[in-house]
């Protein structure tokens, strides 16, 4: 018989219910500091009420709350003394344990949510337990501010797009650019070197010969980038002085802001790379075409032992890559939409990662193209999801049985 432990964490306390699966009453309540002081008499507690309901197995569970879960899960799922109990300790989305809490329509307070969580726990909601190991905690630790920092690049180019609209809004729009505005010799033209008038008065050969330099010869044809450049300067709107002042100010102060994410995600992924070598499964998940060291690693940190998943359906869930039926009767809806749950790290990663094995893998790359043409509507963001999907079948089998995968020819 079980002892189902509900935990409401918040940056101080450890508000605690426990409930024996035999009695299916609270049997416990109380409230310990988010300490190690706190947490070793909450094991205490938890070791002197298994042992008087005669119980066997103890599973711990509390919601996910930002930081402040993950040491008392850790201390819980490592403590020596909880082993003889075969302790589980889960972490749990707080929106499943607020549906759960919900349906019961009592007050909320710290005790009533630590009640309903061991609740939750009792009627065998949960599946998935925590990264145990200290390698997955230490790449996710990487990934995750990855993610983050990622997530600020993107912010800080959609501003400075925003911004230089103001200032060259025909360049922004032009379809005859075929650079990126976010290239470094782009960023140093339209931020540093030249102001509007500028790049007016060049000629087009000084122009080209500009580009061809900064560019160290990258750029194709720097004569034909010149013209695209002053030709979308001069079908822009002026500004005024003063305006136009403050425009290049913001647009200055956003260039640093990108140059400094992009050092610092660069900084990250060689600790990545230095990492995730040490991650056995590392080298399954490379072997998919478009799989690097850095998407390997943020998939790998999420996942954790494969064994925590029952099978592919389970992960795609986890990853929140699984779609929400509709059907009453003899009616089902064609629209399933996304249920844009579960773990948003995974998703990211697999997503991106689909994205570069789709253009690497003929496999891949063929069934993206052929979800691209099933519908009108977002094609390629559908297309995209559903070969993350598809991706999530590979690395579970491949994770699942320690193989390589084999390209089909």
């Amino acid at each position: 018989m079980k002892l189902f432990v509900g935990i409401d964490v918040s940056s101080k306390d450890l508000v605690t219910s426990m409930i024996s699966e035999e009695a299916h009453q609270e049997v416990f309540q109380g409230n310990f500091p988010n300490d190690l002081k706190g947490a070793s008499e909450l094991k205490n507690s938890i070791i002197d009420t298994a042992n008087s309901c005669h119980l066997t197995q103890v599973v711990i569970g509390m919601e996910a709350t930002s930081i402040y879960s993950f040491h008392p899960a850790m201390f819980f799922q490592e403590d020596n003394d909880l082993k003889q109990f075969d302790a589980q300790s889960v972490v749990i989305d707080p929106k499943k344990t607020k549906r759960y809490h919900d349906v019961f329509a009592e007050d909320k307070n710290d005790r009533i949510d630590a009640f309903y969580i061991a609740d939750y726990l009792r009627v065998g909601h949960y599946s998935v337990g925590i990264v145990r190991q200290e390698n997955y905690i230490a790449l996710q630790r990487l990934t995750r501010s990855r993610y983050e920092l990622v997530q600020s690049l993107t912010r800080a180019k959609q501003h400075f797009i925003e911004n230089l609209y103001y200032k060259l809004n025909k360049l922004v729009v032009s379809e005859e650019l075929n650079t990126s505005i976010f290239g470094s010799t782009m960023m140093k033209l339209l931020t540093e070197d030249m102001t509007t008038d500028d790049l007016l008065n060049l000629s087009i050969t000084d122009l080209a010969q500009y580009l061809d330099e900064h560019g160290r010869g990258r750029f194709a044809d720097p004569e034909a980038l010149a013209r695209t450049i002053q030709k979308a300067v001069r079908a822009s709107y002026r500004l005024n002085q003063v305006v136009a002042n403050s425009v290049d100010t913001v647009l200055s102060v956003y260039a640093e802001e990108i140059k400094a994410f992009q050092k610092m995600i660069k900084d990250l992924d060689k600790s990545i790379e230095k990492v995730v070598q040490v991650t056995p499964e590392e080298q399954i998940l490379r072997s998919i075409p478009g799989i690097g060291p850095v998407y390997a690693a943020g998939i790998l940190a999420e996942i954790g032992q494969i064994d925590r998943f029952d099978n592919e359906a389970k992960l795609a869930k986890y990853a929140g890559l699984s779609w929400q039926e509709k059907q009453s009767g003899s009616y089902k809806s064609d629209n399933t939409p996304m249920k844009r749950t579960g773990n948003a790290y995974l998703r990211y990663y697999l997503v991106e990662a689909a994205n570069r094995v789709k253009s690497l893998d003929p496999v891949f790359g063929e069934y993206y193209q052929r979800k691209y043409k099933e519908v009108n509507r977002t094609p390629s963001k559908r297309a995209l999801v559903l070969t993350a999907r598809k991706l999530i079948r590979v690395i579970f089998f491949l994770l699942k049985n320690h193989q390589i995968y084999q390209e089909k020819r």
